[in-house]
């Protein structure tokens, strides 16, 4: 019976591939999210264990709390990243390198992570009390669109820096998921990225540039969390307490928008208008309350995927199923600092040619999202919408962000949140803001049968 599926017209009930291939595609969407997830832990000190327990465990809660039906990964969010060099900052070694963890103050950024997934909360019953009608006035197509097209443009320029280092991976990688994308057929067509990612790690086995002496100094098993980098066990009234709160919680504001573009784009991906139902006061629910969940494990803030949102693109398997089998692989691999050594070998440019295409197509989406939509560029006030947040968010992005204090603490907000914010204020004031949103047809969202990517 799968051998007569029409992968072009997308598959929402993947129990008709067989376990098989469901357990197949939950390894791709795992391998998805798996380098960018560990890379926030690396960057802060965190544990890439409690990391992907977290990411795991933060998923499955997201699901549930969804009725689940969204097909989204929550992984690390990188929007916390100058919270953390700001409260937590990374400690030098012997040799000057700042590589060491500050053990001492990750508690409180963990503790501040927790206390920031309470503002999706905030945000959930302001929607579910005032209306989605009338908080998608905020979010209109010209606003999100173009957020969402910034979202993959921000993130070009690290996939390119991971190309870099091995050019030659990094191409072996793109052109195995194109050509598997294109020319494939059945499985080969769904299973771009993991069969990218084999083809590309079997290269760099041939010429050398993979390192096996992690892999042989690494435990099988371990547990995943850690009590020195716990928020748990950091909520008090010190002023390191007081100042975490003051530096990472605004960083919520940003992240909420990313998450209504990265929920949007999803809706445009597979034909089904999420933020109508199950309704974008579950999904900011439950992205809350798994970022709250992971803050208070030791882990770092959860954000929905822009990664797993492109596998969903390429391989057109639209069944959230599959996604929770990624989060159970895992929160079962979390307990294996050996595999954990073994992700890390696959080299940076092979992440760099699987990021490269991905990441392109966000911004793809963003730009069919406006299409789709029939968003009118003739109209100066929507252009000057659209001009506004993308110069803002890869403006400021390129500067390092917008930081003021606040009580004496100095807090930093990324350009997307910059242009979120610039983009929200602007639509709202200018005359001629005529959106209404349709609950009923699912206006953010595009029809299953023309998505082509």
């Amino acid at each position: 019976m799968s051998e007569k599926i029409d992968y072009s017209k997308g598959v929402y009930d993947a129990r008709q591939l067989g376990a098989g291939r469901m357990f197949i595609l939950g390894v791709q969407h795992m391998f998805a999210m798996f380098g960018a997830t560990v890379l926030v832990p690396l960057l802060t000190g965190l544990s890439v264990s409690t990391t992907l327990l977290c990411a795991g465990l933060g998923t499955l809660l997201f699901h549930l709390i969804t009725k689940k039906k969204v097909p989204a990964f929550l992984g690390s969010s990188f929007a916390y990243l100058g919270g953390f060099s700001i409260v937590a900052p990374m400690l030098a070694d012997a040799d000057g390198n700042l590589t060491v963890a500050n053990t001492k103050m990750l508690p409180y950024a963990c503790a501040a992570i927790a206390f920031s997934g309470l503002v999706y909360l905030a945000a959930s019953v302001l929607i579910s009390t005032f209306g989605i009608r009338r908080i998608m006035k905020f979010f209109p197509p010209v606003v999100t669109g173009p957020i969402i097209i910034s979202i993959g443009l921000i993130l070009a320029p690290s996939a390119i820096n991971n190309c870099q280092s091995n050019w030659i991976l990094a191409f072996v990688a793109l052109g195995t998921v194109i050509a598997c994308n294109i020319w494939g057929k059945g499985m080969v067509k769904i299973l771009p990225i993991l069969i990218g990612v084999l083809v590309s790690y079997a290269v760099a086995l041939v010429t050398g540039a993979v390192d096996f002496q992690r892999i042989s100094e690494a435990a099988w098993v371990g547990i995943p969390l850690h009590r020195e980098a716990m928020g748990l066990f950091a909520i008090d009234g010190s002023p390191e307490f007081i100042s975490a709160l003051f530096t990472i919680i605004p960083i919520a504001l940003a992240t909420m928008m990313e998450h209504v573009g990265d929920i949007a784009a999803i809706s445009a991906t597979v034909g089904h208008n999420y933020i109508n139902d199950p309704g974008l006061n579950r999904t900011l629910l439950g992205d809350g309350l798994a970022t709250t969940m992971a803050g208070l494990l030791g882990g770092p803030a959860n954000t929905t995927y822009g990664e797993n949102t492109g596998v969903l693109a390429l391989s057109k398997i639209y069944d959230p199923l599959v996604i929770r089998i990624a989060a159970v692989l895992a929160i079962i691999l979390s307990f294996s600092p050996k595999f954990e050594a073994v992700i890390n070998t696959i080299p940076t440019g092979i992440i760099g040619g699987i990021s490269f295409v991905l990441y392109g197509m966000i911004s793809a989406i963003g730009v069919r999202n406006v299409v789709e939509n029939r968003v009118d560029f003739t109209n100066s006030r929507n252009l000057i919408v659209a001009a506004v947040i993308l110069v803002c968010a890869l403006g400021f992005n390129s500067v390092g962000g917008v930081s003021f204090a606040v009580a004496g603490v100095t807090i930093n907000l990324s350009g997307l949140a910059v242009a979120a914010i610039a983009g929200i204020l602007l639509n709202a004031v200018l005359p001629g803001n005529d959106y209404e949103f349709d609950a009923a047809d699912g206006s953010e969202a595009a029809s299953s049968s023309n998505l082509q990517v």
